[in-house]
C-alpha cells in the first residue's frame, strides 16, 4: 500500500513538473505563483466554505514534507478563517471545485521565519493540489417571526419550513441532517459539513432521548430549529465538556423516513468457533473473496450488536447505513480492530468479544459495564 502511495506521489510530481515547463505561472501581488493543471467544473469557494483538498507538498529542493494522499483522505478546513497559511488561503479562493494546480508560496505567505515540522524557516513551498470538494457555508435557518413551541422536556422549537411528508413515528428509520450552533452561531457539530446524514430508528434508544424527542416533532421536509439545554442533553454523559445551563441550537432537517429492515441474526449452527490469543472468538459464516484489510485502511461494515442473551442493542442494518472507520487507530473497540483484520472483503462473521476487548468496566449507552458483546459483521469494503 505504501508503495502505491509513493508511486502516486511520484506520478503527481512528474505530471506537475512537466506541465509547469509548458505553462506560465500567474504571480499575484503577494508573491503567490500558481498554474492550473486541469480545470474543474465546480463552484468557486468563498470565505466560510468548507473545502476538501488533496495535495503533495515539497520544499524548493523537491523534498516531500507532507502528502494527503499518504493519509488516504483530503485535508478539510474552512476557507478564510485562518486555519491554514496565507498562501493557501489566497490560492484556494482563486480556484474552483475540481481544479488541479501547482502553487509556489514564498516564505512571507507560508511559515515565514518559523520552522514547522519538516519545513525549515524561510522556506519557499511548492504544492500540487486538487480541490476535491467545496461545501458552501452553512446558513442558519430563518426563524424570525416564527412561533416558539415548548415541549414537556423544556426543549423549545421553531419551525422554519413546514414539512409536507410523512410524520416521524416509532419504528421508522429517520434520515436527518443537522447543524449544532452556540449562542454566537459558532458551529460545534454538523452532519452537513461532514456530508454524512444521520440515520437512526425511532424508539430504539439509538440516540439521546432529548434529541429523539426533537425529531419526533418533524415531518419529511421539515426544517426546524431546536433550543436544547446542554445540561439536559448531556445529563448522562459526564465526559462531555459542554457548559452547564448553556442553550444549544440545532437546525434539523428531516430528509426521509423508511420502514425498518427485518433483522435476521446470522446462522452459526455447525460453524467452527476460533479463539485468538487475546480472547476474541469469531465464527466465519460466509467467506468473502476480497483481500484482507490492514491497519490504516478505511473499512466499511454492516453490523448488528447483541448481548449474550440475544437481545439487540444496535444495528447498522436496521438503519440501512453502513459504518466506516480507519482500522487500527483506536476509533473502535479492540475486538473490532483485531477481528476485522481476520476477514476478507465480503466476509460475514460473528465476533464474541470479552469485556477487556470491548468497553471493559464502563457503561456505554445501553451496554452495561463488564458486558461480553456479540456482533454479526459483514465487511463491505477496505481502502
Amino acid at each position: 500500500m505504501k508503495k502505491i502511495f509513493l508511486y502516486l506521489v511520484i506520478a503527481v510530481f512528474l505530471i506537475g513538473q512537466s506541465y509547469a515547463q509548458k505553462k506560465k505561472f500567474v504571480t499575484t501581488s503577494s508573491g503567490l505563483q500558481y498554474s492550473i493543471i486541469k480545470k474543474g467544473k465546480g463552484i468557486q469557494p468563498k470565505k466560510g466554505d468548507l473545502v476538501k483538498i488533496h495535495y503533495v507538498g515539497k520544499l524548493a529542493n523537491d523534498t516531500v514534507f507532507d502528502s494527503s494522499y499518504s493519509r488516504g483522505e483530503p485535508l478539510s478546513y474552512k476557507l478564510g478563517v485562518g486555519q491554514t497559511i496565507k498562501g493557501w488561503e489566497e490560492a484556494i479562493a482563486l480556484l474552483h471545485e475540481g481544479d488541479s494546480a501547482i502553487l509556489i508560496i514564498p516564505p512571507k505567505i507560508g511559515y515565514d521565519t518559523v520552522a514547522a515540522g519538516k519545513i525549515p524557516p524561510n522556506s519557499t513551498l511548492k504544492f500540487i493540489i486538487k480541490v476535491v470538494k467545496v461545501i458552501p457555508k452553512i446558513i442558519p435557518f430563518e426563524t424570525k417571526g416564527k412561533d416558539t413551541i415548548t415541549l414537556p422536556s423544556g426543549t423549545k422549537y421553531i419551525t422554519s419550513v413546514v414539512g409536507t411528508g410523512q410524520k416521524a413515528d416509532t419504528g421508522l428509520v429517520a434520515t436527518i441532517q443537522y447543524t449544532g450552533f452556540l449562542n454566537d452561531t459558532t458551529i460545534f457539530d454538523s452532519s452537513v459539513e461532514r456530508q454524512e446524514p444521520v440515520k437512526f430508528t425511532l424508539g430504539s434508544n439509538q440516540v439521546n432521548p432529548i434529541f429523539e424527542e426533537a425529531v419526533r416533532q418533524l415531518s419529511v421536509g421539515s426544517k426546524t430549529r431546536f433550543i436544547i439545554s446542554s445540561q439536559k442533553l448531556f445529563a448522562n454523559n459526564p465526559n462531555m465538556s459542554a457548559q452547564k445551563n448553556t442553550d444549544l441550537f440545532f437546525d434539523i432537517e428531516l430528509l426521509k423516513l423508511e420502514k425498518k429492515p427485518t433483522l435476521v441474526p446470522f446462522d452459526t449452527k455447525g460453524k467452527d468457533t476460533i479463539k485468538t490469543a487475546s480472547g476474541l472468538k469469531y465464527i466465519i459464516v460466509e467467506n468473502g473473496k476480497g483481500k484482507k484489510p490492514v491497519n490504516g485502511n478505511k473499512v466499511t461494515v454492516h453490523y448488528s450488536g447483541y448481548f449474550t442473551d440475544g437481545k439487540k442493542f444496535d444495528s447498522s442494518v436496521e438503519r440501512n447505513l453502513p459504518f466506516s472507520f480507519v482500522l487500527g487507530k483506536g476509533g473502535v473497540i479492540k475486538g473490532w480492530d483485531e477481528g476485522i483484520t481476520l476477514l476478507n472483503i465480503g466476509t460475514k462473521a460473528r465476533f464474541i468479544i470479552p469485556p477487556d476487548l470491548g468497553y471493559g468496566d464502563k457503561q456505554v449507552g445501553p451496554i452495561p459495564a463488564g458486558s461480553t458483546l456479540v456482533f454479526d459483521i459483514e465487511l463491505i469494503d477496505a481502502k
